[in-house]
C-alpha cells in the first residue's frame, strides 16, 4: 500500500527537496505540499494522508497547533516534525501535541524515507543526537511528583494503577531511556517478554507509542 504523504514547511526548497526524495520510492506518494500550518490541517481534513512531514515554525498556524488539530481530529493521520535544531524547546511541545517524533532537517534522505515508514507503522522515532536532551526537556518541563512507592494524593490514577507490578518496572525504565534490551538484560526478562510488557503499557496507558508513554511517566512523576 502506498503512504500517502504530506510536507509542511513555508521553504519552497525545502518542500521541494523533500518531494524529490519521497518520489525515488514507489511505496511513498506525496499527495500535496503546504506553506503554513492551517493548510497542513486543511488539506488532513479533505483528503486520506498517513504521514505529515511537519515544519515547527509557520507563518500563521505553527506546526505545533497544527499538530494538535490534526491528531486530534484525524488520529489515523502521524505527524513527523522536522527542525533546524536538536534541542529545540518547541520539541517537546510538539510531541505533547501528538507528534509520532522529530527528525532535524540536516537528515540524509533515505532516513528520512525510513522515518516515514516507522512512524506511519505506529512507532516513535526521534533523531539519535536528541534523545538524552529531549529527556532532559522531558525532565524539566513536567510536574514533579512523588515516585511510584508513594501512595499519597496526587500520585493514584487509573492508568498507574492498571498497570502490573513488572510493567511498572519496564515503564520506569523505558523513561529513562533504555531500549528493550537493556531492559531485558536489567530486569531478567526475554526481549520478547519485554515488547509484550510494552504493547501492554501503550494500551492501558492509551498512549500511542513508547516515546508518548515516556512523555506520560514523566509527566505522572514516575521518574
Amino acid at each position: 500500500m502506498t503512504i500517502r504523504v504530506v510536507v509542511a514547511d513555508d521553504q519552497q526548497l525545502i518542500r521541494s527537496a523533500l518531494t524529490t526524495v519521497l518520489g525515488l520510492h514507489e511505496d511513498l506518494e506525496c499527495v500535496a505540499e503546504a506553506a503554513t500550518g492551517r493548510e497542513a490541517v486543511e488539506i488532513c481534513r479533505a483528503h486520506r494522508v498517513d504521514v505529515v512531514l511537519m515544519d515547527i515554525r509557520m507563518p500563521g498556524m505553527d506546526g505545533i497547533a497544527a499538530t494538535e488539530l490534526i491528531t486530534t481530529e484525524v488520529p489515523g493521520t502521524r505527524v513527523l516534525v522536522l527542525t533546524t535544531f536538536d534541542l529545540d524547546e518547541n520539541l517537546f511541545a510538539a510531541l505533547l501535541a501528538g507528534a509520532s517524533g522529530f527528525l532535524t532537517k540536516d537528515t540524509p534522505g533515505e532516513d528520512v524515507v525510513e522515518a516515514v515508514r516507522t512512524v506511519h507503522k505506529g512507532h516513535s522515532i526521534v533523531s539519535p543526537r536528541a534523545t538524552s536532551s529531549l529527556l532532559e526537556l522531558a525532565r524539566r518541563s513536567s510536574p514533579r511528583r512523588k515516585g511510584p512507592g508513594w501512595e499519597g494524593p496526587g500520585w493514584e490514577g487509573p492508568g498507574w494503577e492498571a498497570l502490573t507490578g513488572r510493567e511498572r518496572d519496564v515503564l520506569v525504565s523505558l523513561a529513562r531511556g533504555s531500549s528493550n534490551a537493556e531492559i531485558g538484560a536489567e530486569l531478567h526478562l526475554a526481549e520478547t517478554t519485554v515488547k509484550t510488557h510494552v504493547g501492554s503499557i501503550l494500551r492501558k496507558l492509551a498512549v500511542r507509542d513508547r516515546l508518548h508513554a515516556v512523555i506520560w511517566a514523566y509527566e505522572n512523576g514516575v521518574v
